[in-house]
């Protein structure tokens, strides 16, 4: 009973603070750290020990296996080798300059015992990357670069741990160490991959949504023992699984099987992850105590745990910025043909190493006869903390400093409606080929409708500088929204005067809430800002219409389609031709003059003659650019 009243207040104590720091705007995971650390000192409140098994087997491989199998397979492939660069070869940077500086302040302190606490204090940890990335307006290329950075670097970190662990309690040879790296990556990967297809298989085979749930919840700790149980890393076992299962699923999903999951694995990660915050505070008290025992002043605790602290957070510059300097190096001397990033970019990278659960839990795994063992546990906690609060509540300011350039929603709706444009093009042609005289017309009617309007509803999520105060999408989703209502409303009380059975009734208001989400999805319109809205330079070149050097001409008007005025119709956007400057409305409006001016005179390319926005449209080619 006593664990199960622990369990629930954590986790209420969990949605407490996470809806207060939500509403303030204030960093959650600090939050929640300071609540915990608070609540260590309060009479009664239980002594929450972070035992190192429940986190490297419990909590661990859930929180990286929701990241990974979020995370774009395609994009790890181009980014490897930088990945590499940060989760191995920072890690092993990271745990010698730690190490020696460790070995250098802290009395008695063996130089294997040095290095343990440079393992321990060597991963970011991928759960406050992720945090700290969702509120951080960073460039898309760089979050990914974190995150991929943070998912392979603790099977790293942990194999130099237990390298050094070996180094404490015997001795250990380069060449073994070398070998155990070796083993621990190539036994992780080779078990992520099979637990990754097979997991892919059997869900494949599977109808029943619970059970697919329920099935991939098993499939994080199935990689992990299995990757243990071969002498691998099961935390990469975890991530490459993951990968893999993320990957795959459009293939072998459906798409509620895909939603279900989707939605469950959000549900525990936030749980865990704002779970693991609140648990790192509250080890605050238990670790005074320990060390209160060790003999040492304050001023010398104080000493060491600012000296780890700032090799933690300078070895990861100095990598970063030597990193850069060989990259222009190799760039100046003709050996890379790739542009290397700015050093803004380098700046922000070191300075997002927020560190998190996993070097708290392996701080505890030193083993007992660790020379000074308490002392290294507290030198881990105020890197965990030092980091988070100096490190997470800067970052913001930085990267707004540096420049660096953030999402543009307004771009990513523009990618969206060409992307449902093809869709809907591709589907519209595979209709033609399916749809045979048997098919009744207003049915093959009604589904080119449906296609169009979801194409025509992605465009006018573009053009919100407009004048325009409501597009016809918008309309049809309020409309729709009060007429859910209604429906609903009908149905419960049909449901109270029990004219409908229960099974009905339940079947009926799942499908509203279905088609009620679908209306959600589109609610929040693109924020643009000052950058002007075109397409990317890239689907330019596939189009010999896009590519032609058009000289500027005169709009035929500044605000208005006068078609629509001549035939006493309303226009949702405007578009501007490039060979003759006629301005007309988009497909969304009634008229679709824009496309009749094509018809007309086969004028090839027009452009968005909205505020802000310079993409272009190919007729000929169905291209944007």
């Amino acid at each position: 009973m006593e664990i199960a009243a622990e369990i629930v207040a954590l986790v209420v104590a969990v949605l407490a603070v996470t809806a207060v720091a939500r509403r303030l705007d204030w960093s959650a995971p600090l939050c929640l750290i300071a609540v915990g650390v608070a609540a260590s000192f309060v009479p009664g409140v239980p002594d929450y020990q972070l035992d190192p098994e429940v986190v490297l087997v419990g909590l661990l491989p859930p929180l990286l296996y929701s990241t990974a199998i979020q995370t774009s397979l395609v994009d790890f492939r181009r980014l490897r080798n930088p990945i590499a660069v940060l989760s191995v070869g920072l890690v092993l940077f990271t745990t010698a300059g730690v190490g020696l500086v460790a070995w250098l302040v802290i009395p008695g302190l063996s130089l294997a015992a040095g290095f343990a606490l440079g393992a321990v204090v060597a991963p970011p940890d991928a759960v406050a990357a992720t945090a700290v990335a969702r509120r951080v307006a960073m460039p898309r290329k760089m979050v990914r670069l974190l995150e991929g950075e943070s998912l392979f670097n603790d099977a790293a970190a942990l194999v130099a741990l237990s390298t050094s662990i070996a180094a404490i309690t015997g001795s250990i040879s380069l060449w073994q160490a070398g070998f155990d790296f070796a083993r621990a990556a190539v036994g992780g990967v080779v078990a992520g991959l099979v637990v990754g297809w097979v997991a892919s298989l059997v869900r494949l085979k599977l109808q029943e949504t619970v059970a697919d749930t329920a099935l991939s919840f098993a499939v994080p700790f199935v990689a992990y023992l299995l990757g243990e149980a071969v002498h691998g890393s099961g935390v990469l076992a975890v991530v490459i699984a993951g990968l893999v299962i993320g990957h795959r699923s459009p293939r072998v999903l459906s798409g509620t099987a895909r939603t279900a999951s989707r939605h469950n694995w959000q549900t525990v990660a936030y749980l865990l992850e704002n779970t693991v915050f609140l648990l790192i505070g509250l080890q605050l008290r238990r670790i005074l105590t320990e060390v209160g025992r060790s003999g040492l002043s304050v001023a010398m605790l104080a000493l060491i745990c600012a000296a780890v602290l700032a090799a933690t957070i300078l070895t990861r510059l100095l990598w970063l910025f030597g990193v850069a300097a060989e990259k222009r190096l190799k760039q100046a001397l003709g050996l890379k043909r790739h542009k290397a990033w700015p050093w803004r970019y380098s700046v922000v990278i070191g300075w997002a190493g927020m560190r998190g659960v996993v070097t708290l839990a392996a701080a505890f795994i030193l083993p007992a006869q660790t020379p000074e063992r308490v002392v290294l546990v507290l030198a881990a906690f105020v890197v965990v903390a030092g980091t988070l609060v100096l490190q997470g509540t800067t970052l913001p300011m930085l990267v707004r400093r540096m420049g660096l350039p953030g999402p543009d929603p307004a771009q990513d709706a523009l990618q969206e409606a060409a992307l449902l444009h093809d869709m809907v093009r591709v589907a519209l042609v595979r209709l033609d080929e399916i749809s045979s005289e048997n098919d009744p017309p207003e049915v093959v009617a009604r589904l080119r409708e449906r296609l169009q309007g979801r194409t025509d509803a992605a465009w006018e999520q573009l053009g919100r500088q407009s004048s325009l105060n409501e597009t016809p999408s918008d309309a049809y989703r309020r409309l729709r929204l009060d007429l859910l209502q209604v429906e609903r409303e009908h149905c419960l009380k049909a449901r109270d005067t029990g004219a409908a059975d229960d099974v009905v009734l339940r079947r009926v208001l799942e499908r509203l809430d279905i088609e009620e989400s679908m209306l959600d999805r589109d609610e929040e319109e693109p924020a643009q800002d000052d950058r002007e809205l075109r397409a990317p330079a890239s689907l330019a070149e596939a189009c010999k219409h896009l590519a032609h050097g058009w000289r500027d001409v005169p709009a035929s008007s500044e605000d208005t389609c006068a078609a629509c005025i001549e035939e006493g119709l309303t226009w949702v956007h405007l578009r501007m031709c490039l060979k003759c400057g006629n301005v007309a409305c988009c497909d969304s409006s009634v008229g679709k003059h824009a496309d009749k001016h094509f018809r007309d005179t086969r004028h090839p390319v027009m452009r968005s003659y909205e505020p802000g926005e310079s993409w272009r449209w190919c007729f000929v080619d169905k291209q944007l650019g």
